[in-house]
């Protein structure tokens, strides 16, 4: 039997989730994408715990006006800020099953182009 969308996403992410862990020095930088919007987040898979987060929903990104894409971009920078201010230079990319292409790429293009090396 065929899976679904949901399923077969959620079978790549966890293929991707056995190999790919964050720590305290280099944590996974991790993406949900939704229809509305972009998030991403640096977690330590080591203690569990979100170390930085950002996504569309922001103050700065609530009434923009630019696509998606532009968008997704925006969030990849705001979260290399974020580490950065952290003491993060170095993250773990975890694309959560999706595919590295429009928004996530977009997203960790932003990132790369902030300082952050993956």
């Amino acid at each position: 039997m065929a899976l679904n969308k949901k399923e077969r996403r959620q079978r790549i992410k966890n293929k991707i989730r056995k190999t790919v862990s964050g720590t305290a020095s280099q944590p996974r930088l991790s993406v949900f994408r939704s229809n509305a919007g972009i998030y991403a987040q640096l977690i330590d898979d080591k203690t569990g715990k979100t170390i930085a987060a950002a996504g569309t929903n922001d103050k700065a990104l609530k009434d923009s006006k630019a696509t998606k894409t532009e968008q997704a971009k925006e969030v990849g920078k705001m979260i290399a800020e974020k580490a950065t201010t952290a003491g993060i230079s170095s993250v773990v990319f975890d694309r959560s099953g999706y595919l590295y292409h429009g928004r996530i790429k977009s997203l960790a293009e932003g990132a790369r182009e902030a300082g952050l090396k993956f």
